[in-house]
């Protein structure tokens, strides 16, 4: 696991590092912004790990969809809004920029502690054999971000304003693996600073958080696809698209006691400890109920974002 993980760590820091000399570095120079050199590198990883989060999305689920798909997809103009989403947001990198962003502001306070001798704590300190073990911590980051993920997801639902925004992602009718995606930006951008504020808590180097947040990522629109897929034995312990299919069905995925099911990104563990685990063995129809009443939540991006922000201001501000 070691050698699989040092291949991909060297693979993607060889990629960074020819698109950065080819493209990024050029343009830095030529406008005079060699002050900012080191940031735009940053920024370019970034880049390279939405892109490459997007090539290997499709890769892998495109082909897996057409083997075994769940529905005929009836509004081929709703997947394509949902490509948007995936582009903004992938390629936006949200996630990724806001992780850094905190670490940005943050690293003053972090020197000023050290100096009254007072060391950030992170998952090294509780666990010192990590240091030496990247595939190991990186598994750790992933169980400790998904426990934190399924908490804010759980919250999505839980609090009404948030479903304000939340219920646009359960609004697609025709779900595909790239409605993992179709976010309200404001859900997005909640959702953003969530794990990059736990990621730091937890002591994620900069460096790895992209392939923590790539693995994530991946799991997380796989569960999405329009794929007849349970996982056999293994859905006991992972999110199969079977398990996250229950969560977005109507009437389902967002009622009853605990507002819904299946909250878990990764594993189903949470999920089971804690209440919200429905292993039927169906593919229910996707959506939200009051949709089947004539609400529209939007047929493009920018009317899907606008009216997410007009349930919002309705809740804080009821005629």
């Amino acid at each position: 696991m070691a050698d699989w993980y040092d291949a991909a760590d060297h693979a993607f820091e060889a990629i960074v590092g020819w698109v950065y000399s080819t493209a990024v570095d050029p343009l830095v120079y030529s406008f005079g912004l060699m002050s900012w050199a080191e940031r735009a590198f940053d920024g370019t990883s970034f880049l390279v790990a939405g892109v490459l989060q997007v090539i290997a999305t499709a890769l892998i689920c495109i082909p897996l969809e057409r083997l075994a798909p769940v529905q005929v997809i009836a509004e081929r103009r709703q997947v394509r809004t949902d490509v948007i989403f995936t582009l903004v947001n992938k390629l936006g990198l949200i996630p990724l920029f806001t992780f850094a962003a905190l670490l940005l502001l943050l690293s003053p306070l972090e020197a000023s502690a050290r100096l009254h001798g007072y060391a950030p704590w992170s998952l090294e300190d509780f666990w010192p054999g990590l240091a030496g073990n990247p595939a190991l911590s990186l598994l750790l980051y992933v169980i400790v971000l998904d426990f934190a993920e399924y908490w804010r997801h759980r919250l999505q639902h839980r609090l009404d304003w948030w479903w304000q925004l939340h219920a646009l992602h359960h609004a697609q009718r025709d779900m595909t693996f790239w409605t993992d995606d179709r976010n309200h930006i404001v859900d997005e951008l909640l959702a953003a600073l969530w794990m990059a504020t736990v990621a730091l808590a937890i002591g994620v180097p900069p460096q790895q958080f992209p392939l923590v947040l790539f693995v994530l990522k991946l799991i997380e629109s796989l569960s999405h696809a329009n794929l007849r897929w349970s996982f056999g034995p293994l859905k006991y312990l992972l999110v199969s698209p079977q398990f996250h299919r229950v969560h977005h069905g109507i009437s389902i995925g967002h009622e009853g006691r605990t507002q819904g099911v299946n909250f878990g990104v990764v594993f189903t563990i949470w999920d089971k400890l804690f209440g919200t685990a429905d292993f039927r063995n169906a593919y229910p129809e996707t959506g939200v109920r009051d949709q089947l009443d004539g609400r529209n939540y939007g047929t493009g991006f920018w009317e899907a974002q606008w009216l997410g922000f007009s349930r919002l201001k309705q809740h804080f501000w009821p005629r």
